[in-house]
């Protein structure tokens, strides 16, 4: 690596314009009415946190497809304005998980290469937080390595026929549809051209969910079988393999938002309230390190809502903001437990052990979903020019 060179990164300082910050106002107002009678460990899933009414009472104001064309039952706002309902929303503990995969990255990926009747068909259900998905990229045995993956369509006159198994599909058992990648190419050159996307109704024969448990005893995560199932011809999403195309610019969507460092924020406004007005100078020292670290990261990822804003697949960019936010959301449990030294306990009658112990037992999947640190620093290094 040249080090005179200008690094890759493409980060610019971004500030919201006052239409956004207008919303914001109106979100809180609407969330403190809604979410401050739950119970701080359940505001703490956060992003995977169920709650099919509050969905529905989200796309009745008009706050899911934000930024998408009015006629597919959007709301043509800015990429900036989505952003702030989005930090409201996990900075307040709302039950998103529902709607949160498709307002995300699943209908933004239709809008750019679904067909006409796709858009038709399913964006409407979302935007009113109605319609779910369900992600189909990881498999056992490859983890993040998306161009390993195994499970096959095979092209037929009825249309695809499908085997094979994803893993890791949070909320699949809740899904009405998947967007899934799946290997139609054949031969050793076609490790990343011979992939293409699908949208799956997941209510076809042939599809079996089996949920998955987690440490804290929720079963959100899901194996997805697919034992010969046959998906229709227009289920396939843009052009036959150009998958790896299609979902490396889906990633950026996924990797890149608030939730890559606010999942842990709840915490986080415990440790300030336990530390209460007059802390010690070391707490002071913590949450003022944290805080910088909050502002520093909160600054990237709204670099980069500005370059999808702009119609930019900052691939690269929100890799990075994963990487560094899923640290982030990571160090949070423990600097509690070192700060305070009380063990965590979901039976606790203090409220922030309880948080704690729900945000110490998820943590260590916030490096996993959305891809590994290693594989997200491969993509780092690459685009440094390193490997």
């Amino acid at each position: 690596m040249n080090l005179a060179q200008p690094l890759p990164f493409r980060f610019q300082l971004a500030s919201l314009p006052p239409e956004a910050e207008k919303l914001r106002s109106e979100v809180r107002a609407f969330l403190a009415g809604e979410v401050q009678a739950f119970a701080p460990e359940l505001r703490a899933q956060s992003w995977s946190g169920f709650n099919p009414e509050f969905s529905r009472k989200l796309g009745a104001r008009g706050l899911i497809g934000l930024t998408w064309p009015k006629q597919y039952g959007g709301h043509e706002r800015t990429a900036l304005e989505r952003f702030v309902v989005t930090e409201e929303l996990l900075a307040g503990g709302a039950p998103v998980a529902a709607h949160w995969v498709a307002d995300r990255q699943s209908g933004p990926l239709l809008l750019k290469f679904g067909t006409e009747e796709q858009r038709r068909r399913v964006l409407p259900g979302i935007a009113r937080g109605e319609t779910y998905f369900a992600i189909g990229m990881s498999e056992p045995d490859s983890g993040s390595d998306l161009a390993s993956v195994r499970t096959r369509a095979r092209k037929t006159g009825d249309g695809w026929r499908v085997s094979g198994t994803k893993l890791w599909s949070s909320w699949a058992h809740k899904a009405q549809y998947m967007i899934a990648l799946f290997r139609t190419g054949e031969g050793a050159d076609q490790r990343q051209l011979g992939l293409t996307q699908f949208l799956v109704d997941m209510s076809l024969p042939g599809i079996k969910v089996r949920p998955i448990a987690d440490l804290t005893g929720h079963a959100h995560f899901n194996e997805v079988i697919f034992d010969d199932a046959l998906l229709p011809h227009d289920a396939l999403i843009g052009a036959e393999g150009q998958g790896w195309a299609q979902v490396t610019a889906e990633l950026a969507y996924e990797r890149s938002g608030p939730e890559r460092f606010l999942s842990s924020m709840m915490l986080l406004k415990q440790l300030v309230a336990a530390a209460g007005p007059d802390p010690s100078e070391r707490v002071a020292i913590a949450l003022g390190r944290l805080t910088a670290r909050l502002h520093a990261l909160r600054k990237l990822s709204l670099s980069v809502a500005t370059q999808l804003q702009a119609g930019a697949n900052p691939a690269l960019e929100a890799a990075l903001v994963k990487d560094v936010g899923a640290v982030f959301e990571q160090d949070i449990p423990d600097i509690a437990h070192d700060l305070f030294g009380q063990e965590p306990s979901a039976q606790a009658l203090d409220a922030g052990l309880r948080v704690q112990a729900q945000l110490t037992q998820v943590a260590p999947s916030f490096s996993l979903r959305g891809g590994t640190r290693e594989i997200l620093r491969g993509i780092i290094a690459r685009g440094l020019g390193l490997r």
